[in-house]
């Protein structure tokens, strides 16, 4: 059994030349059995070894033969060795890996704020509200239109029918021009917004 391995229970201690020399005596006792004597052999090419091995083998050496236990391990030093770093699981090492991920997600979102432009939340129609109220804008303008076309050509032309219901018309169809051209205005002003932004930010440069 090697006594380099720093995993091995117990107590571990060097081996100096008083042990390393009470070891190789051990390994030639016949005395000894040869488990014995073959452990002895191994400690004794050894830096350190365990206490509680080399202990045995004094204890079972011949009492005239081995030296006094003290003697024995006077100027030996005690060998302490560090525990095992702890592995991480993997459900820890997968929860690491996107907490760097989303960390570095952000630093790099904090780099190119200035550069791209920012998410327009506010969409056209994003919502059901927006849709029935753009619909509901749209309808009151048209009938806005209508009836504002068909009293001003009913003071024009007397109080003629069709030319009432022409002017009317006409008055819808101007009313769903101006809606359409406020439409186009407010659903391009994000987009012109980004534009002046990023060429502020050429000419900064």
């Amino acid at each position: 059994m090697s006594s380099d391995d720093p995993n091995q229970p117990g107590l571990v201690i060097t081996v100096t030349e008083s042990i390393r020399l009470f070891l190789l005596a051990a390994s030639n006792d016949r005395r000894l059995s040869e488990e014995l004597r073959e452990l002895a052999l191994t400690l004794s090419s050894a830096a350190n070894a365990p206490y509680k091995q080399i202990r045995s083998i004094w204890m079972e050496s011949a009492f005239d033969t081995r030296p006094e236990l003290i003697s024995l391990f006077s100027g030996s030093n005690f060998v302490f060795t560090s525990p095992k770093p702890r592995e991480k699981s993997e459900e820890l090492k997968e929860r690491l890996r996107k907490l760097k991920e989303l960390a570095e997600r952000k630093e790099y979102q904090e780099l190119v704020k200035d550069i791209t432009p920012k998410k327009d939340l506010n969409e056209p129609f994003s919502t059901y509200k927006d849709q029935i109220g753009f619909g509901l804008h749209v309808a009151l303008t048209m009938f806005t239109g209508y009836l504002v076309g068909y009293f001003a050509f009913r003071a024009l032309f007397n109080h003629s029918p069709i030319m009432n219901s022409a002017g009317g018309i006409l008055g819808l169809v101007f009313g769903m021009v101006l809606e359409t051209f406020l439409f186009i205005i407010r659903t391009s002003e994000p987009n012109l917004k980004s534009l002046s932004s990023t060429s502020r930010l050429k000419k900064n440069q």
